[in-house]
Order: structure tokens, then C-alpha cells, then sequence
């Protein structure tokens, strides 16, 4: 009886293999069979003819679409890298090998990755082998190739790019609030372009980007997005030349195909107040908003009260807000804010009262001559000297017997003139008048300087009568 041993078939081991996909643009992924698909197809294949070497696919795929072949910060590609490291794969698949990676340096770095856990690269349309130098050398020049096209590529749109740029096209990227894309063309987005429109005019105004934005926070005034406005968006828009009918490329502004928003003569005066110093603007602007009593106005706590504004449907509410509210809460004080236009208005009344009452003329007209007297005084002896080093304002010289009925008529002149008087004026002569201003849950109180009384005393007797104009 003959026996026969059986046969042995040689174990094969068997190799878990990777398929990677890229494609470098969007266009066409949304299609139903597109350029990752195809590659992913014929990678499948090729690992389908090397199932005798024991390959098999692992399930999971690696594809990156719309994603640059110069960076290795890709999701899919990640993804891949951890599971090599992990151990879970054997072999990587590629359509080509600039499907992996365009760049030599990046490729390098994979294939040390690869050998240190012992995984196999493999291209379906080139035949090399890693693991021999000649294998090495060729793909070293595959690769120098695909890294050489690519600078090609990337000089080819960036001349292209700046070409059309010069032609005034748009090339792309987010589209600036106001416009919106039409036939790969910029047309004005007319809702939009009226906030721009805005945005420019009361900046011009305020010239601050930080009460702009306050402003149009308060006013729930928002981006495209929905976000509120804040100052670096602000000037981001105040700055982008798109606005007035430019294109830009690296710095340099060519005329562009769309329609401006902005006319040329608003976007200068707007640049030029940019163009200023921001602590001067600021300190321009503070000086610009209308609060007469700022800084002379003290709650019952004795707390400053400091001026604040809101719009509402477009027209301004102005305020003075307790300090102690705002830091530690409600509780610090009676009185949370007050109506600015409320409060200046009892303060100016009762100053223009004030001036026109025959005991403060009295008073006026003595402290003019007090201190006229005191300028005009030797400086050598004792009493000269401690009037020397009392706060004097300069005041036109005049003898020292002045006249009760001039600091009369001057004071006089006063309200008729009051209301021809620019803010800015007028907030000086209320800072010039009034020391302090005390707010009572039952009205307010007024503290005034003496030298200030002389010192508009002065000013307003070079006012001549018949004008009401400065001489």
C-alpha cells in the first residue's frame, strides 16, 4: 500500500493594504464618479492582481480631495500616518506617487516613517522597489520631477493671478461685505452697500473705530455672518481699496472691473483721519462728543459721573452714568444715571440765572479788580509775592478802578450769544465757570470759580456790543 505524504502549501502571509487618493482642486468631486474615485478603482485592482502575495484591503479609505500635494497637513494623510504607526497597516497604495506627496524633503520623511514600521510603498502606474538602491534612485527622481512640476504650476497661476489682478478681475477668496459674485464678476449688493456707505460717513464724524463699533452694537447693526462689529472689522472695511473701484495685488492698487461703492472723496478724508495719530484721534474725538458737565458732575455718594450715549432707531440718547453703579452695582447709589440733555439744560439755566443776578456782577466785578490789581502789583514785596503764586489767567490789562457796569454789560452779553456758540465753546466756558456740579435726588448744586468768573469777564469785554462777534 503506497502512502503519499500531503502536499504543503507555503503559508502566505498576509499584508494589509492602505489605498490613498488626493486631488488638488474641488472641481469635480461633487460628480458621481470623480478623479478620487478613479484612482481608488484602479488601486483596488492592482491589489486585487497581488491577492496571491497575500495583499488585502483594509476598509477604511483615505481620501483627500481639494487639498495641495506641497503640504503634509492633510486630514486623510494624517489619519493614514496614525494607523501606520499604529501598526494596522502593511502596505500603502498610490495611483502615482505625487498623489502621496509633491515635495522631496516631505516624501523623505515618509518613507523613514514607513521603514522604521516596516510598510511597503507602492505606486500602481510606476514599478520600483524601496528596498534596493537602485529602487531609491528612481524614486528620487520621480520625485525631484513631481516637485519640479509642481513650482511650474504654482509660477504659471501666480503669473496668471497677478496678470489678471492687473486687469481689475476678481480671482476668488471671500467676498467683501457690499459685494456679492455674479457670473465669476463683482456686483454691488445694494442692502449690504448701504452699510458700508454708513460705516464711512459716521466714521468720518466720529473719527473713532471704538465708538463706532459701540455704536453699531447698540444699534444692532451686524455682519453678514451676524457678528457685532468690532474695531478691527471696522477698519479692515475703512482700509480695503475693494470699496472705492481697486483691485490690489502685494500692495499695488489697479483699477478694477466692478462698481466702487464708495466715492474717491469720502474714501480720502477718511484716510487721511486713519493716517493721523490714533492717540491724537482719540483724544480728538473725546474732546468732540457733547458732554458740557464731563468731569464736574458727582453723584450723592460723591462718585464721578461720567458721559455715555446709545442710539436707538438712529437717533442718539445721551447720559450720565455713576461710576460706583457701573464698577460695583446699583446698590452704590440713588441715583444710577441721568439724562444729559436734562441735566445741562437745569445747569446751563441756572448759570445763565446765576450771571445775570446783581449779587454775582458784585462778586464778578471784585475779583476782577482783586486780580487785576494783584497783576499789575510790584513784585518785590511780601504780599506781591503770595499773590504771584495764586492760579491767574491772562486778562487783557485795564486800569484798576475798573467800572461795575462794564463786568455788567459783559456778563450780559453772555446769553443772547450763548446759543450761536459751538459745543466745543461752550463746553470750555462751562469747564472755565464751573468748579463742580453736586447731583441731589431733590436737584443740583453749583460750585463756581472765581477766577473763571474774572477770566470771562475779561474775554467778554473785548466782545463788541453791536456784533456779538469776537474783535
Amino acid at each position: 500500500m503506497n502512502m503519499h505524504a500531503p502536499s504543503r502549501q507555503p503559508v502566505v502571509r498576509k499584508l494589509r493594504c492602505a489605498v490613498y487618493t488626493r486631488k488638488s482642486s474641488e472641481e469635480g468631486l461633487d460628480q458621481e464618479f470623480n478623479s478620487l474615485d478613479a484612482q481608488r478603482e484602479a488601486c483596488e485592482a492592482y491589489v486585487v492582481s497581488q491577492r496571491a502575495e497575500g495583499w488585502v484591503l483594509v476598509p477604511d479609505r483615505y481620501d483627500d480631495g481639494g487639498v495641495s500635494g506641497a503640504t503634509l497637513e492633510r486630514p486623510a494623510l494624517k489619519r493614514l500616518l496614525r494607523d501606520v504607526e499604529a501598526g494596522l497597516v502593511d502596505v500603502v497604495v498610490c495611483y502615482k506617487i505625487d498623489r502621496l506627496s509633491r515635495s522631496l524633503s516631505d516624501f523623505s520623511k515618509l518613507v523613514d516613517l514607513f521603514d522604521r514600521q516596516q510598510v511597503t510603498f507602492c505606486s500602481t502606474t510606476q514599478s520600483f522597489s524601496t528596498t534596493t538602491s537602485m529602487g531609491r534612485l528612481t524614486l528620487n527622481i520621480l520625485l525631484s520631477f513631481a516637485q519640479f512640476e509642481r513650482e511650474v504650476i504654482g509660477e504659471r497661476i501666480r503669473d496668471k493671478f497677478a496678470a489678471s489682478r492687473r486687469k481689475g478681475m476678481w480671482m476668488g477668496g471671500t467676498v467683501s461685505l457690499g459685494y456679492r459674485v455674479v457670473n465669476r464678476k463683482l456686483v454691488i449688493h445694494e442692502a449690504e452697500a448701504a452699510t458700508v456707505r454708513m460705516i464711512f460717513q459716521r466714521f468720518l464724524k466720529t473719527g473713532s473705530g471704538m465708538q463706532l463699533s459701540r455704536a453699531l452694537n447698540a444699534e444692532g447693526v451686524t455682519s453678514r455672518s451676524g457678528k457685532p462689529f468690532d474695531k478691527g472689522m471696522l477698519y479692515k472695511i475703512l482700509s480695503n481699496r475693494i470699496y472705492v473701484g481697486e483691485a490690489v495685488h502685494k500692495g499695488t492698487a489697479y483699477p478694477g472691473e466692478h462698481s466702487p461703492i464708495i466715492p474717491r472723496e469720502l474714501w480720502d478724508k477718511v484716510r487721511s483721519i486713519i493716517a493721523e495719530n490714533p492717540r491724537k484721534r482719540a483724544a480728538a474725538s473725546r474732546r468732540q462728543t457733547p458732554a458740557l458737565l464731563k468731569g464736574l458732575l458727582f453723584a450723592p455718594n460723591g462718585s464721578a459721573m461720567s458721559p455715555t450715549h446709545t442710539r436707538r432707531k438712529g437717533k442718539l440718547y445721551r447720559y450720565y452714568v455713576t461710576q460706583t453703579v457701573v464698577k460695583l452695582g446699583p446698590h452704590t447709589c440713588p441715583i444710577r444715571r441721568i439724562a444729559a440733555a436734562e441735566i445741562e439744560t437745569v445747569v446751563i439755566d441756572q448759570l445763565r440765572a446765576m450771571l445775570a443776578s446783581p449779587e454775582m456782577i458784585v462778586r464778578t466785578w471784585m475779583a476782577t479788580r482783586e486780580m487785576e490789581t494783584d497783576a499789575q502789583a510790584p513784585r518785590t514785596s511780601a504780599i506781591s509775592q503770595s499773590t504771584a503764586n495764586r492760579p491767574r489767567c491772562e486778562i487783557p490789562a485795564a486800569a484798576t478802578d475798573i467800572a461795575e457796569s462794564e463786568v455788567r454789560e459783559a456778563l450780559m452779553r453772555l446769553d443772547p450769544l450763548w446759543d450761536d456758540l459751538f459745543p466745543s465753546e461752550q463746553a470750555r466756558i462751562v469747564e472755565l465757570l464751573v468748579e463742580r456740579v453736586d447731583v441731589g435726588l431733590d436737584g443740583a448744586s453749583i460750585k463756581l470759580r472765581a477766577e473763571g468768573l474774572s477770566r470771562l469777564s475779561g474775554e467778554l469785554r473785548k466782545v463788541p456790543a453791536a456784533t456779538g462777534k469776537a474783535a
